[in-house]
């Protein structure tokens, strides 16, 4: 698990069919081979490490549903280790399974923000709410407002400086992972609408 407090952001050095390798430095301190670690708010489990590049493999699923196949080498990417048990909780839960992407439809400075407009399809929409929580490409952030199909997020200045916000264009897919609570709540009331309740 997650929090959506990106903690470094890491290059992409190596692009294959089956996965990337990734430099980075704050990640590695005590980064193991089998631990989790979130890339651009995708849950990928790392396979090898060699001084500071560790590799992960990236299935089918995850490139289809994850911007993770578009990337090339030189590419900066999202990084963030799990929560720790003794952790401080700093963002919301954040699973890594990112649920689709996302497009950049403006950027609008507001004074010292950034508002961030983005598209995003019928599976993360109906999960959001104006004030909840929204992950992008693993960032926790509240969301100030939205409509049917848009959401609109502010963007302060040291989390534009310390993720991957500062290089998005309008235009851009993102990973969208929505509130993992408003799923369930989601799915409670689609069952109970249903007539499937669960008996306990």
């Amino acid at each position: 698990m997650f929090t959506g407090i990106v903690e470094e952001v890491g290059s992409v050095v190596d692009v294959s069919e089956t996965g990337l390798g990734i430099r980075a430095s704050v990640v590695m301190e005590d980064v193991a081979v089998s631990d989790s670690i979130s890339v651009n708010g995708a849950c990928l489990t790392v396979t090898q490490i060699e001084g500071d590049v560790f590799w992960v493999d990236t299935v089918p699923e995850t490139r289809r549903r994850t911007n993770l196949g578009g990337l090339n080498a030189g590419s900066p990417v999202n990084l963030e280790r799990p929560l720790r048990a003794d952790g401080r909780f700093g963002g919301h839960v954040v699973q890594g399974h990112v649920d689709a992407t996302g497009t950049v439809l403006s950027i609008t400075p507001e004074g010292n923000s950034h508002l961030f407009e983005f598209e995003a399809p019928d599976i993360v929409m109906r999960c959001i709410v104006e004030k909840g929580f929204i992950a992008v490409d693993g960032v926790s952030l509240t969301v100030v407002n939205c409509t049917n199909h848009t959401f609109v997020v502010a963007i302060i200045p040291y989390t534009l400086e310390h993720t991957l916000f500062a290089g998005l264009r309008v235009g851009d897919a993102v990973n969208l992972e929505a509130d993992i609570m408003a799923k369930y709540v989601l799915k409670g009331s689609e069952l109970s609408v249903h007539g499937e309740g669960i008996e306990l």
